[in-house]
């Protein structure tokens, strides 16, 4: 990795040197546009309003418009803010690692101890360890201000910068407002499907299947090229069938069973018999002919226990008579 900036740590008199490192990296696979009639490349230019010419990057500066005039700020104006200046990452305070919003995180970087001795950056890893707090630092970083909270990862202290307040929308939905009444059978059954699907949490388990597939497809396209048949590349995936869920409730069952199978942990009955129910009709028809089955069994049982019921009373006296002798 190579370090994007340099700078310090500072809270209180305690200066903490250090090497700032982008945290996180795209995977993405690199496409650019092409026109699809020849396949040729799709480029952008800079080009000038005013003399319709390509403008290297190197002369181009920024500008600010009110509508009414225009204000140009070259690099150096830019790089004349004392704020841009400033190589310190300063500590605002020091606050509960709970009460920071997980919607307010943004980018991250990794600090390196950039001195002789790492004592001092040690000494602060630890200190928020023990602590269990987070800080809340300031500093400039690519022409901004940016808010950031230091935590620590592992041995290593990481910098997530915060989106500012007024860069969180309100989430103002009217549906919301409305009253829902939630059932305490529909609360048990949906805490009962979230325990089937708990599991603790491990990030190389998962895969972005949109770019390997993508990655599949471009590989095929190399050695196929327009002959490629992505049913043979692919596979048909086969449409789910059933019928519609009939409530809340049938789904909520009907996901607890299919979890549980998928999971090898066998199915559970609810209390009132029926939580493998899935709303379909298929499944309606298989109840009703367990039921007709039961219903049949029940009615031919008496038949067969009377006989012995009859022995039974028939025996009793002969037990006596032994008895009396």
């Amino acid at each position: 990795m190579r370090s994007i900036w340099k700078g310090a740590l500072t809270f209180g008199l305690v200066n903490v040197p250090v090497k700032v490192y982008s945290a996180t990296e795209d995977h993405d696979v690199p496409l650019h546009q092409v026109h699809n009639a020849d396949g040729g490349r799709i480029r952008y230019q800079r080009i000038c309003e005013i003399d319709g010419e390509v403008v290297p990057y190197a002369d181009i500066d920024r500008a600010y418009d009110d509508g009414e005039q225009t204000v140009v700020l070259t690099k150096e104006d830019l790089a004349s803010l004392p704020s841009e200046r400033s190589r310190e990452i300063d500590v605002v305070e020091f606050v509960p690692s709970d009460q920071i919003d997980l919607l307010t995180l943004d980018k991250a970087y990794y600090l390196e101890p950039d001195s002789s001795s790492p004592k001092s950056y040690v000494l602060l890893r630890k200190t928020l360890e023990q602590t269990d707090r987070t800080a809340i630092v300031r500093f400039s970083l690519r022409q901004k201000t940016r808010l950031a909270a230091l935590r620590v990862r592992g041995d290593v202290l990481v910098l997530q910068t915060l989106l500012w307040a007024d860069e969180v929308r309100e989430a103002a939905f009217p549906a919301l407002d409305e009253s829902v009444r939630i059932s305490a059978k529909e609360l048990e059954m949906s805490a009962s499907l979230v325990e089937s699907f708990s599991s603790d949490f491990d990030p190389e388990a998962f895969t972005d299947e949109y770019q390997e597939e993508l990655r599949t497809l471009i590989d095929a396209k190399l050695e196929k090229g327009d002959a490629l048949d992505t049913s043979e590349t692919f596979g048909e995936k086969a449409e789910k069938e059933g019928g519609e869920v009939i409530d809340l409730m049938e789904a909520l069952r009907a996901s607890v069973e299919r979890s549980r199978a998928a999971r090898g942990g066998g199915s559970k009955t609810s209390d009132d018999g029926d939580a493998g129910r899935s709303g379909t009709k298929t499944d309606t028809k298989k109840s009703t002919a367990k039921s007709t089955a039961k219903k049949e069994t029940d009615q031919k049982a008496p038949a067969k226990k009377a006989p012995a019921k009859k022995t039974a009373e028939k025996k009793a006296p002969a037990k006596k008579s032994a008895k009396a002798s």
